[in-house]
């Protein structure tokens, strides 16, 4: 399959990405680096795991498009399913009317969504337009409930170090990225931030088992200290995405749960990266056999075709909400709530995980994927190799000049931008973060287009090293 190699794709298109300079705002971008530090590729169209450019050139999708795109880029049963919804009922207002495709993607979120024994299961799905979103509405959720219920004091909430759950103010808030929220802290709510339990560093699941342990101990020492002030506790189960992709032992699931039990703390998980089978099961709470109060999911959702996101919640949650005051009914609202593209496009990309075994395949993916990266682990530019599903990361060695005060800090993010261009000019869209190359390809990819990203990012890794 034909690659970019060399230059042909950074050279072509001038006009093109003029056009585009002239007048789109890209996000998570700085305009100044564009056009020469971060070249522009002008998609033409997509093709399972390929992105094809304007000049028929082929690049590899090793991102899944902000880790959206999860079947193939055009998968054309999903494709099908939205031109069909599209024919009968494109959208309509959610609040006071209803829609199949609505009901029936609630209905099967709900079967398959994770389940704990003893508890009762989750019950309700609230619609949103995307990620950050979802997150908001379940924040909202959380300590409206507590003030429904008469319950005074209950206004904080509890996040790890190192994470990400979106750019809305409230979301934001709930992150520990300083490059994201620096400038508008003095905008975002007073959030408490408890150890990560990553398990940078270790060696074996013991290792990574016991930095859970104690991850897990302070984040008890800390719910004491604040008893009856916290209102829920947000976390990425098993990977923390956008923070690194950080990592950590499900057995740290398992104490959350119970912690926030201990403490009537409600737990939300938000799984809009990591849920639809990107962790190697359908939902990564499974691994730890938890439940959580509130379940955020996104991105994969719709296969990557559309946006949406559906928050799950308990009944106990739902009925909080049931009174004769509209004051206390839960009035959050988005125009496209429950829109019915984004639907039909969700519920056809849940069928594609029976009809094709993707979490069988999956595995096997991940395997090949593991295979492929072990030589990395003790290539000179590289501190660590990790692996959760079908996410791995390539953590680089820090250069020289990018520490300050012994930490790795990204200043302007320049190798980062090195390598990206590299790899396009090679053929595999490959976005760092920070220090953290990764793979977190569409589940389509196969064994020729694996073997392409190994090498590609083999070379990446030797341009770094010199």
């Amino acid at each position: 399959m034909k690659g970019l190699h060399d230059t042909p794709m950074i050279a072509a298109d001038d006009a093109w990405r003029a056009r585009d300079l002239a007048v789109l705002w890209h996000p998570c971008t700085q305009m100044r680096e564009h056009p020469d530090a971060l070249p522009l590729f002008p998609v033409a169209r997509g093709e399972g795991a390929w992105l094809v450019g304007h000049d028929g050139s082929h690049v590899l999708d090793a991102v899944s498009s902000w880790w959206t795109n999860i079947h193939g880029h055009a998968e054309p049963r999903i494709a099908q399913a939205i031109g069909q919804q599209a024919r009968t009922l494109e959208q309509v207002i959610l609040a006071g009317c209803s829609h199949a495709p609505a009901v029936e993607l609630a209905e099967r979120l709900l079967a398959c969504a994770p389940q704990q024994a003893g508890r009762a299961p989750l019950a309700k799905v609230f619609y949103a337009d995307n990620g950050s979103a979802g997150v908001e509405v379940a924040l909202k959720m959380a300590y409206h409930w507590f003030h429904n219920q008469g319950i005074a004091g209950r206004t904080r909430f509890v996040a790890l170090r190192g994470s990400y759950h979106g750019e809305t103010l409230g979301a934001l808030s709930m992150g520990d990225l300083p490059l994201y929220r620096r400038v508008y802290a003095p905008l975002l709510l007073d959030v408490l931030f408890a150890p990560s339990p990553d398990a940078f560093g270790t060696q074996d699941d013991a290792g990574a088992r016991a930095c859970a342990e104690a991850a897990a101990n302070a984040l008890a020492a800390l719910f004491a200290a604040h008893a009856g002030e916290i209102c829920a506790f947000i976390l990425e189960p098993l990977v923390q995405c956008a923070g690194g992709m950080r990592m950590h032992h499900p057995h740290y699931l398992r104490r959350v749960r119970e912690l926030c039990d201990a403490h009537g703390i409600l737990l939300i998980a938000d799984e809009i990266a990591v849920g639809f089978g990107r962790t190697g099961t359908l939902f990564a709470c499974e691994q730890g056999g938890i439940q959580p109060d509130l379940l955020c999911l996104s991105k994969g959702l719709t296969g990557g075709f559309l946006p949406l996101c559906a928050v799950l919640a308990t009944q106990q949650i739902y009925d909080g909400f049931l009174d004769d005051s509209r004051e206390r009914a839960f009035l959050h609202s988005h125009s496209y709530s429950g829109n019915p593209l984004a639907c039909a496009a969700a519920l056809a990309s849940l069928a594609i995980f029976d009809s094709d075994a993707v979490l069988p395949r999956n595995r096997d993916t991940a395997q090949r994927m593991a295979a492929l990266a072990a030589p990395f682990a003790s290539h000179p530019a590289v501190l660590e190799v990790r692996q959760t599903g079908m996410i791995l990361a390539i953590e680089l060695k820090p250069e020289p000049d990018n520490v300050e005060d012994g930490h790795a800090v990204e200043i302007s993010g320049r190798r980062g931008l090195r390598l990206y261009r590299k790899a396009l000019a090679s053929g595999v869209l490959l976005r760092p973060l920070g220090d953290v190359l990764y793979w977190m390809p569409p589940y389509c990819i196969d064994t020729a287009q694996l073997q392409l990203l190994a090498q590609v990012t083999a070379d990446v890794l030797d341009a770094a090293a010199g």
